[in-house]
C-alpha cells in the first residue's frame, strides 16, 4: 500500500455530508481514548452538534478547518482558530486535531499540521498554540514537528472513560522571532 493515498484541503464551508463525516472521525478518536474534551459515550447527536457550532464558526471566519480524506472519506481534521481577543492579532490556535484510526502511522496528522501553519502564515499569523495529552500521541507528534514544549498542567481533564490527564501546551513561531 502506498504510504500517501490521502489528501488534505480547506473547507470553505462545512455542509450537512462533511459534519456527519466529521462527526465519525470525532466519535472513533473518543472511543479509541482521545481527551478531546468529551466523554464516554459519546452520543452521535453531541458530535453532530459540535460540527455545527464549528461550522458556524467557519462562516464567521473565526476558524478554518481542514480535512484529511482518503477513500473511505474524511479520515482526520484539524481547526485553525483566529477569534483571539485583540491584543493577539498576531496569534492562532490549533485545535481537534483528530486523526481516525484507520489512517494513523502513515502521516495524516503531520499533513494536516502542516497544512494548519500554512493557513496560518496566509492570515498573518506569527505565532500556534496547542494544548496535548502529556505524552501521548499528539504530544509526540507536535515534538516530532519541531513544536516548542511550554508546559504541563497536571490533572487539566478527564479521558473519555475517566480519569485525570494532564496536558502539555505547545508553541510554533512561524516567523522565527520566539522560541
Amino acid at each position: 500500500m502506498s504510504t500517501h493515498t490521502w489528501t488534505v484541503r480547506r473547507l470553505g464551508a462545512l455542509q450537512d455530508a462533511h459534519v456527519e463525516a466529521l462527526a465519525d472521525v470525532l466519535i472513533d478518536c473518543v472511543e479509541g481514548g482521545a481527551s478531546v474534551s468529551f466523554m464516554l459515550p459519546l452520543s452521535r447527536e453531541r458530535a453532530t452538534d459540535f460540527w455545527r457550532r464549528v461550522a458556524d464558526g467557519v462562516k464567521r471566519g473565526e476558524r478554518a478547518v481542514l480535512v484529511a480524506e482518503d477513500a473511505e472519506g474524511v479520515c482526520g481534521t484539524v481547526q485553525v482558530i483566529f477569534d483571539l481577543p485583540e491584543n493577539q492579532p498576531h496569534r492562532a490556535d490549533l485545535a481537534k486535531m483528530l486523526v481516525h484510526r484507520r489512517a494513523r502511522r502513515r502521516g495524516v496528522g503531520a499533513a494536516l499540521m502542516r497544512a494548519a501553519e500554512d493557513v496560518a502564515r496566509e492570515h498573518g499569523r506569527t505565532l500556534l498554540v496547542l494544548d496535548a495529552v502529556t505524552g501521548g500521541d499528539g504530544a509526540r507528534l507536535y515534538e516530532r514537528l519541531g513544536w516548542v514544549r511550554a508546559g504541563e498542567i497536571p490533572n487539566y481533564a478527564l479521558m473519555p472513560h475517566g480519569g485525570f490527564c494532564s496536558t502539555t501546551y505547545f508553541y510554533r513561531a512561524l516567523d522565527g522571532r520566539a522560541g
